[in-house]
């Protein structure tokens, strides 16, 4: 049965939602959603739901005709937390900034940004422009240190209390039994991806013999947040710390005081407010009972503002691989995606899940089928046969209230695409000659046209196919084989042979090599599967398995009529022993 719109198109209801909260909020003022990342290390793929959510829900309302801005809050004055396992150019050497700002970290070696932050900043920003994001991003390095949220903070120091109070409630709150029973617990590898988020430690500050305060100083000496307020006057703003790295201290007015920040729980908040955020979405990290995300819609009042329509969003996930650590290294980041996938490929997998359903993004041959599954979608649009929700999805991934996304002119099967750029290795000139003969009719004139598809193929077949799958023609035919058939594999062989000239294109060679067997056992060629006795199948899968046996030296490979049109008519012929 069709779904309907309703139950479908999520970005839509949301984008209503949030449209009349604004309203409620901030008359005639532009619509405010905003996404957090922190640069801590490599920004993966789980962490781009915190930027395509909003994304999805701003670039609706302005096809509708509104102002909107997608803030992206780059936490890169968040402190260094611990090094990242597998990043190029970095060694444990690095341990020594832990505590320190991201943006006062060096970047690895061989880097040409200035600092850590700028770093992995830099590889986010070039797949949001490639995926067609738009968005202000804002440093909180420079927030802070240029002293943007002196008030705020001043402010916050001032009603410590209240604040305090409100924390108070949640640190030795536990799960009601009912959300208990609802709620799994964050498996390790939960824990790791939310560090990436700005979840971080959920810091909420420190009660000392001073008393409780939501802000931190980082040393005067050593950088590092590793601080302790040992008094505060608010008449003069005169703040006394102590370091417990270095034990260097000092008296500062936080008047005019701009190496510290606020907490995380009260840093958020304070945010919301400032930008009079509308809607910002969190991971399930943040959605547990005294969570930052929990506990900011009670703080963010201290600063006059409203907490934001916070959908949580799940997990994503790699096919064949655990759920995404940034902190183990080799999790894959939005540009390696983009390597291997188009942009649209890429939108489409965000939008067509409501952000509470975790799906996964395939790095393995599950690509293919994705990819199948998009082209189908694409034909289906472009029909008028598709669900209103599918429309919806597939609009949102094509392009945005600016326009459409570059797309690729030609569109070839994936999984051809990819069975050629293996078995060519790389050579243009045989490649274009093979998707040349795919449609004789309509030929292709120039690899240009498969482009950038084709590059994303070949880059798929080259960085994540493992080399014994890699598909190797033979150079010589395999005797002892040839002399070793029986007479049916000979008839099977002559048949095929006899078909090549008249039937070489790829919906040609897919009749002929289906047919064969079919053929043999005293079907028409075109015989359908209900016309045919199941025995046939297991005739064709042996006749397959005899013809990569004799190409390719293995009992699978890539499609065969693909197979074929790259071994060429005369390489085929002496390979099959003619």
């Amino acid at each position: 049965m069709a779904q309907s719109t309703e139950t479908t198109d999520w970005v839509s209801r949301f984008a209503d939602e949030v449209i009349e909260e604004s309203e409620r909020r901030a008359p005639g003022k532009p619509v405010v959603v905003a996404s957090g990342l922190s640069p801590s290390g490599p920004i993966h793929l789980g962490n781009l739901r915190e930027v395509m959510t909003p994304h999805l829900v701003a670039d609706e309302i302005r096809r509708r005709g509104h102002q909107v801005r997608h803030l992206i809050s780059w936490d890169d004055y968040d402190r260094y937390r611990k090094v990242p396992a597998g990043v190029p150019g970095v060694d444990e050497s690095w341990g020594e900034h832990i505590g320190k700002p991201l943006t006062s970290v060096p970047a690895p070696k061989g880097s040409v940004h200035p600092n850590w932050a700028e770093h992995f900043k830099a590889a986010m920003v070039d797949a949001l422009a490639e995926l067609g994001v738009e968005f202000d991003g804002i440093s909180q390095t420079a927030q802070y240190t240029s002293g943007v949220y002196r008030e705020q903070i001043l402010h916050a120091m001032a009603h410590r209390g209240d604040i305090d109070a409100i924390l108070d409630q949640y640190r030795t709150k536990k799960a009601p039994a009912a959300a208990k029973k609802q709620q799994k617990p964050l498996d390790e590898a939960e824990v790791e991806a939310a560090e990436g988020s700005g979840a971080a430690a959920e810091d909420d500050g420190s009660s000392g013999s001073a008393g409780y305060f939501p802000y931190k100083p980082y040393c005067g000496n050593c950088e590092k947040d590793l601080t302790t307020v040992t008094s505060y006057d608010d008449a003069t703003t005169e703040l006394s710390y102590t370091c417990n790295a270095c034990g260097f201290s000092e008296t500062v007015r936080l008047n005019e005081f701009n190496r510290g920040k606020l907490v995380w729980k009260v840093d958020w908040p304070m945010r919301w407010a400032y930008e009079g955020v509308v809607f910002e979405p969190s991971g399930v990290d943040h959605s547990s009972p005294g969570s930052s995300f929990q506990v900011g819609g009670q703080i963010v009042g201290i600063f006059g503002g409203k907490q934001p329509i916070g959908p949580m969003y799940a997990f994503v996930g790699i096919s064949g691989m655990a759920k995404m650590s940034s902190s183990k290294g080799g999790v894959p980041t939005p540009g390696d995606a983009l390597k291997i996938m188009e942009p649209q490929l890429l939108r489409w997998l965000y939008a067509r899940r409501r952000p509470n359903q975790s799906f996964k993004i395939a790095f393995d041959q599950e690509i293919q089928r994705l990819y199948d599954e998009w082209d189908k979608l694409d034909a289906k649009v472009s029909e008028g046969a598709a669900l209103p929700g599918d429309v919806a999805a597939h609009s949102r991934a094509v392009g945005t209230a600016g326009g459409e996304l570059p797309r690729t002119a030609r569109v070839l099967p994936y999984r051809t695409l990819a069975s050629v750029a293996d078995i060519t290795a790389g050579h243009e000139d045989q490649a274009l000659r093979i998707l040349s003969e795919l449609d004789p009719a309509n030929p292709l004139s120039t690899l240009d046209e498969a482009r950038p598809r084709y590059d994303k193929a070949e880059a798929w077949i080259n960085t994540q196919v493992p080399a014994e799958q890699r598909t190797i023609v033979r150079g010589e035919p395999d005797a002892e084989l040839l002399k070793s058939l029986d007479e049916a594999a000979q008839q099977s062989l002559r048949l095929l042979l006899d078909g090549l000239a008249s039937h070489w294109s790829l919906d040609g060679l897919t009749h002929l090599v289906y047919g064969v067997p079919k053929v043999q056992a005293g079907f028409p060629a075109d015989a359908t599967p209900k016309e045919l006795p199941t025995e046939i199948k297991t005739s064709q899968r042996a006749f397959f398995a005899l013809l990569y046996q004799l190409l390719v030296s293995r009992d699978t490979g890539p499609r065969l009529p693909t197979l074929l049109l790259a071994v060429g008519q005369e390489r085929v012929r002496a390979l099959l022993g003619e």
